[in-house]
């Protein structure tokens, strides 16, 4: 506590997350009883200090600090139950004072924050004249990094933070604690100042601007009746000695002059691992669940028990996990940590609980406790808020709709599975219950589509059915934020979903990005964007000769319209364009099949999608145009052989090319004189289907022996790619077999054959086969 000279107001300094600065904090206000009690925070958030404390808020939780124009801006400010700043605001509403915040409202946080990254995209400059985004950091200067590690070697610890605990956490003395932590930072701000203003202005001055804001808001408090006497502030120990003398203040004109962006305030559920430095908080702590036990230790009048609480906690957890450890290794904890605390002076820290638990519940290794530390450090609280309490429309609308849902369970820091079953449930009474699974599906797609990372959706085995989904769900302080980023989008989550959906199908100009968004429309369950979205991809497809792509976008209408009744959508307009996009495929697919062998494996995806699609739908589509078109291509030499081979195949696959037919297109294509390429690519795409039914062909076997042993040296090369890689995709019963019919061919032993042939190559073979990856073998 320090107070000014001029005014008698008392100004209080604390360390942010601090429960031993929270704990005096209260014993001082118990003492001086104020009627005004003036916090470090947003001064157009005061609102939010009667939601703060409501009965129901439960921290951890942040002020959220939006712009209302795109692109969206956030800061934040966090608290948790042991943040002297949330304290002091619970102790003002208990005793009847007044609580005010003092900082720098949003607004113009949000403008001087637009300006620095401009100037630093600009200039490329490191300094940052305002807070993170995901909250303002520790007052104290970055540059003086060195000055915490010096302070902390000079009393002996392992860091700045273990001083601190030692020192202040843990020091049970009022007037001590008061006294010193004033002194450090007043003398750390003094060495540090001049040194900040030559090598960080930029955070220099947005410390300075702080500073004047704050003593302009305290007089602003005096002249409206308070005694200064009776006025607390609380700040971050830092800003205390700077204070202390009012009469440098903002002036009216000062004010008017600072950069400001139009924003609106909101209250979110903040988690503790957020608040931990390990997510790169810069003034967070590395424990706040730890921190937490400590504050509630205090609060009971039991600060002793602490290490006890800790390590119990490591131990239960491990036990949990299956690693039991004794009553008895708790014990010998506890005294080895106090036995390390005691070659320092004073308790236990978080340090020393470490050591202890490493060596008596580790046996050594840190690794069997490292899960069981996280826990314990920074656990998985997420806070909470009442319902409707400071919110945007739209995190009204989502948590009416989790609710709704059943899904509140789901809203925590640990990750949680879920799988749905989209059909409809016959054993419940009512049509939402029946549809409960499906409900939830529509709602995941739409935060997904809204980029709102609440549910992934996980691969499974019925991918293609599309009545089955599972979802990995998690909540954390970045999905409320996502959340209320989206606001500007729309009131609602439908609403907000719609706009996106519309906006991306404006800006579509690919058929395979307009078929995706009309099932992600279907998925989102909205009508009037899959009409839109059909639409859009009507006018593409007019244009467009890219065959993979129409058959990618038919591919997607095919799954919609196949299983839209699960969605309960009306898939019946999508059939015309489905027709249409069939037909062009079926049309285009000459032209497509001549290109070089790297577009070739487009073009057989794409084939393998038309055929699929034309057995789905054979009551709808013109079956008979696709074989007619595929027999052509079968025929063709000036087109890609890996096509025609492999269009050849699905013609045989599906019965539409004679026997005798296919004998003389293979007699045709492995004739001796036949270049590699032609022969040896035209039989690799043929290998790609119906692959039994070319096993049983033992003539399409000796034509292919033959027509390799009429090869020259070098065609034989040629030909050994292409061979090689269609072979490569055999399963091992299907060489064995292949084996075998080359063993019958030459007369040898069969079962010897293939032993040999499916054997591990020689060292000179594998030598062989590795120079051909430097073989030129052109453009084929």
């Amino acid at each position: 506590m320090n107070q000014t000279a001029e005014t008698g107001v008392h100004i209080f300094g604390v360390r942010h997350l601090s429960p031993g600065g929270a704990q005096h904090l209260l014993k001082y206000l118990d003492e001086l009883q104020p009627t005004a009690v003036l916090i470090e925070g947003p001064s157009d958030a005061s609102s939010e200090i009667s939601h703060l404390t409501h009965k129901v808020t439960k921290p951890p939780v942040a002020i959220l600090a939006f712009t209302e124009q795109v692109p969206v801006r956030t800061v934040l400010w966090p608290f948790a139950v042991y943040s002297p700043e949330y304290q002091a605001m619970l102790w003002a509403k208990a005793n009847g004072a007044e609580a005010e915040f003092i900082d720098l409202p949003s607004s113009v946080t949000l403008g001087l924050q637009d300006i620095m990254r401009s100037r630093r995209e600009r200039s490329l400059e490191p300094d940052a004249l305002v807070p993170p985004a995901d909250g303002p950091a520790e007052g104290g200067p970055q540059a003086e990094e060195s000055i915490y590690s010096r302070i902390a070697k000079a009393s002996g610890e392992y860091d700045y933070d273990m001083y601190w605990e030692r020192n202040f956490e843990h020091n049970s003395n009022p007037g001590a604690y008061r006294t010193s932590i004033l002194a450090l930072t007043a003398e750390m701000r003094e060495l540090a100042e001049e040194q900040e203003r030559k090598e960080q202005p930029a955070e220099f001055a947005y410390n300075a601007l702080r500073e004047s804001y704050m003593r302009r808001q305290i007089s602003k408090a005096i002249a409206e009746g308070h005694e200064p006497d009776k006025i607390v502030v609380i700040c971050g120990a830092y800003h205390a000695s700077a204070l202390a003398d009012l009469t440098d203040k903002m002036s009216d004109e000062e004010l008017a002059a600072l950069p400001s962006r139009s924003t609106k305030l909101t209250l979110m559920p903040y988690s503790y691992y957020k608040l931990s430095s390990m997510s790169g908080y810069g003034a967070g702590n590395a424990a706040p669940y730890y921190f937490q036990m400590m504050w509630e230790s205090m609060a009971s009048g039991r600060a002793g028990d602490l290490p006890h609480l800790y390590l119990s906690s490591v131990a239960r957890d491990l036990r949990q996990q299956g690693t039991h450890r004794s009553t008895a290794e708790v014990i010998e904890a506890v005294r080895l940590a106090q036995s390390l605390a005691s070659l320092h002076g004073g308790g236990p820290t978080l340090r020393d609980l470490h050591d202890a638990a490493q060596t008596l519940l580790g046996h050594g290794d840190l690794s069997v406790i490292a899960e069981a530390l996280a826990r314990a450090d920074v656990g998985t609280a997420i806070g909470n808020l009442a319902e409707g309490v400071s919110q945007t429309p739209i995190q009204d609308d989502l948590n009416r709709l989790l609710k709704r849902y059943k899904l509140e369970k789901y809203k925590s820091t640990v990750a949680g599975d879920l799988a749905l079953d989209l059909r409809e449930n016959r054993r419940v009474s009512s049509q939402e219950a029946a549809f409960l699974d499906l409900h939830r599906s529509v709602l995941f797609h739409r935060l997904v589509l809204l980029g709102i990372h609440f549910a992934k959706l996980q691969r499974s085995s019925q991918d293609a059915a599309t009545w089955a989904e599972h979802w990995v769900i998690q909540w954390t302080p970045e999905v409320e934020i996502q959340v209320v980023e989206s606001t500007l989008l729309g009131e609602t989550v439908e609403v907000a979903a719609a706009y996106v959906l519309r906006e991306r199908l404006h800006e579509c100009r690919a058929i395979s990005d307009a078929s995706a968004l009309i099932r992600m429309a279907c998925q989102c369950g909205m009508t009037a964007q899959m009409e839109e979205g059909s639409r859009v991809l009507q006018n593409l497809a007019a244009d467009s000769r890219d065959v993979p792509g129409i058959a990618a976008a038919a591919r997607e209408l095919s799954t919609i319209i196949r299983f839209g009744d699960i969605r309960k959508v009306d898939t019946a307009p999508l059939v015309p364009l489905l027709e249409e996009l069939f037909r062009r495929g079926c049309l285009f697919l000459l032209d497509a099949s001549g290109c070089n062998d790297e577009a070739a494996g487009h073009m057989i995806t794409a084939i393998n999608e038309l055929n699929g699609i034309s057995l789905e739908h054979s009551e709808i589509l013109d079956e008979a145009l696709w074989l007619h078109e595929l027999l052509l291509l079968s025929e063709r030499d000036d087109r890609n052989p890996r096509l025609s081979g492999f269009a050849c195949a699905i013609l045989m696959e599906r019965g539409a090319i004679a026997a005798e037919d296919v004998a003389a297109e293979v007699s045709r294509r492995l004739s001796p004189g036949i270049p590699a390429d032609l022969g040896a690519g035209w039989f690799e795409g043929m290998s790609m289907r119906n692959r039994y039914g070319l096993l049983s062909r033992l003539s399409l076997w000796e034509q292919l022996n033959d027509y390799i042993n009429a090869l020259e040296d070098d065609e034989f090369k040629r030909a050994l790619v292409f061979l090689r890689r269609a072979f490569s995709s055999f399963s091992p019963r299907e060489k064995t077999m292949i084996a075998e019919l080359l063993g019958e061919l030459w007369g040898v032993n069969t079962e010897q054959a293939a032993e040999i042939l499916t054997g591990e190559l020689k060292e000179e073979e594998a030598k062989m086969l590795d120079e051909l990856n430097d073989f030129d073998f052109g453009d084929f």
